[in-house]
């Protein structure tokens, strides 16, 4: 697009916008120099630097190395959390739920996991129905897709059922039909809360999320007999998910 007047910030933005969702600048592909958006638009290089920073904010841009500018090409994975831990799990000695369906999806998962005991805050105290500050066993999970940051996935735990479990061995460890099931404490059905939101900055830094990028929060409290027997909070960067749910009306 050539405008006859000098173009502002904003409607550079739009415009750029506009190409990125027609296709005309795929995913990946390097946006034009700085000197060429100049001479396109009639702005000022500050103009111009301007506009793209607002595509940056919203996620569409991501800058490099030797000041070049790329259109995200991230592929997002399709995340069914109907069939997620329900039915025939999938986990295995191998890998859990989670890992066999990125791997049956074509993509390499990896999971990093730290544990730790810790007293229970207020929101986990009210996802677990037990009193503020109950011990509580955390696993925490940096969950990565073919080398890339996907989700941050951590799991809260009654100490009274994890406690000389293998749900306190550091690392990915998993067991079939899943390490609940094994230890005797299956779940029975659960409940999910999903909240869009801004990141944190430690969420930010951890997912390597670039600016403006928003997250899905996935709580899913799960429950046995008589009470819940864990709540999983996964952070899941909107720009790497496609959330699936799968009901009968």
């Amino acid at each position: 697009m050539t405008s006859p007047t000098r173009a502002s910030a904003r409607s550079i933005a739009d415009d750029l916008r506009r190409q990125i969702r027609d296709g005309e600048l795929p995913p990946g592909s390097v946006l034009p120099t700085g000197r060429e958006l100049t001479e396109r638009y009639g702005a000022s290089t500050k103009t111009v630097s301007a506009g793209i920073d607002l595509l940056k904010a919203e996620g569409l841009v991501v800058g490099e190395q030797g000041g070049r500018r790329r259109v995200r090409a991230d592929r997002p994975i399709t995340w069914n959390l109907t069939k997620f831990e329900r039915g025939q799990r999938k986990d295995s000695a191998a890998g859990d739920d989670w890992s066999t369906a990125i791997s049956e999806a074509g993509r390499v998962p990896a999971q990093h996991v730290t544990v730790e005991t810790e007293a229970a805050d207020h929101d986990v105290a009210v996802w677990l129905r037990i009193p503020d500050g109950t011990q509580i066993v955390k696993r925490t999970r940096l969950r990565t897709v073919d080398e890339r940051p996907f989700q941050l996935a951590t799991s809260y735990f009654p100490f009274s059922i994890a406690d000389g479990t293998p749900l306190m061995q550091e690392g990915d460890v998993s067991m079939p039909g899943g390490i609940l099931k094994a230890i005797g404490h299956p779940q029975l059905h659960v409940r999910d809360e999903i909240t869009i939101r801004m990141p944190s900055p430690e969420e930010s830094d951890r997912l390597d999320l670039p600016p403006g990028t928003p997250v899905a929060q996935h709580v899913r409290i799960g429950y046995g007999a008589e009470a819940p027997v864990r709540v999983m909070v996964t952070i899941a960067p909107g720009d790497r998910h496609v959330l699936v749910y799968e009901l009968e009306v």
